[in-house]
């Protein structure tokens, strides 16, 4: 071929198209179907979705505790359906979604299957069925002075070579109380199965309730005694924007945001996944320095994505 000269495509056989496809992405993949009709025929076929999913797709869906069974007439529709529709699987205990631009695996643990300390005693937790969980139970709060959560992931179930990031997902009561301060602590560490070779492990702090952190800024321009006092209200009552502006990260810690669905998440903190078969991710929420009694949290679990970039 001479130098400077083209090849057309266009004159490839469909199914070199697809498979040159295949070893791009979800999101090239679907910028290229708008091509041609001859793109977008190559494109749709099952050879280059089955690329996209998990290599695992199949004992994935078996593991399914839908009531009935997921028919699809094509891979790509299989894809787009687990982007946009979290998967009940392992006897309910979790979900799996796919992130829609790399087709990476998403988890959710539920708070069953979850460690959390005293959860098993009524007078401190409360186990029921909320309509906007993804899980037949979520865990409902009621009160203990010792709060403390951990949850487990194998690194094996996860994609690999890929930066993933820790979110508590939860929910704040009208009657929460106890979160003022100190603020809860989290951290997420990696560690061999069985123990022994541990990553390094960060921790950080948070607020668990939004408001609970905002009283904490008035309390402490209160005991500072710089400010007058409707310079102080009228601090307190500024919009959430301004106010993380306006103080430290430091000082405060990280608070709740709102998600998609309505529940709110809170960052527990990020590890890079490339164990394969052999290790295993730990996430952590404490908060036991304070002592003193807290309630009007409702845990639906621990998610897992990958970062953004």
């Amino acid at each position: 071929m001479e130098e400077g000269s083209t090849v057309d495509l266009y004159i490839l056989p469909e199914g070199c198209i697809s498979n040159i496809i295949s070893l791009t992405s979800p999101r090239d993949a679907c910028r290229s179907s708008v091509i041609s009709s001859v793109f977008r025929s190559a494109t749709d076929s099952d050879s280059v979705w089955e690329r996209f999913l998990p290599s695992d797709y199949q004992q994935i869906l078996s593991s399914s505790v839908s009531p009935y069974p997921l028919l699809f007439s094509s891979k790509k529709e299989l894809y787009l359906h687990l982007c946009n529709n979290p998967l009940l699987i392992d006897r309910g205990t979790k979900t799996l979604a796919l992130e829609k631009c790399s087709g990476r695996k998403c988890y959710m643990i539920g708070a069953k299957e979850l460690s959390i300390v005293w959860g098993d005693t009524p007078s401190y937790w409360n186990w029921r069925p909320l309509p906007q969980s993804r899980f037949s139970e979520v865990a409902e709060l009621i009160g203990v002075c010792w709060l403390e959560i951990h949850g487990k992931m194998e690194t094996r179930l996860l994609s690999p070579n890929t930066t993933y990031v820790a979110y508590l997902v939860l929910k704040v009561t009208d009657t929460a109380y106890g979160f003022d301060f100190p603020p809860a602590e989290v951290s997420v560490k990696l560690a061999n199965r069985g123990g022994g070779g541990g990553g390094g492990e960060e921790t950080k702090s948070v607020f668990l309730n939004p408001i609970g952190r905002q009283r904490r800024q008035v309390g402490i321009y209160r005991r500072i005694g710089s400010f007058s006092r409707s310079l102080m209200f009228s601090y307190a009552l500024r919009p959430r924007e301004e106010v993380e502006e306006a103080e430290p990260q430091e000082e405060m810690g990280e608070i709740p945001k709102k998600r998609e669905d309505g529940w709110m998440e809170i960052e527990m903190g990020e590890f890079f996944n490339e164990r394969g078969e052999d290790g295993e991710v730990e996430m952590t929420l404490m908060e036991v320095k304070g002592g003193h009694w807290k309630a009007g949290l409702i845990i639906q679990g621990i998610e897992l994505r990958p970062k953004k970039n």
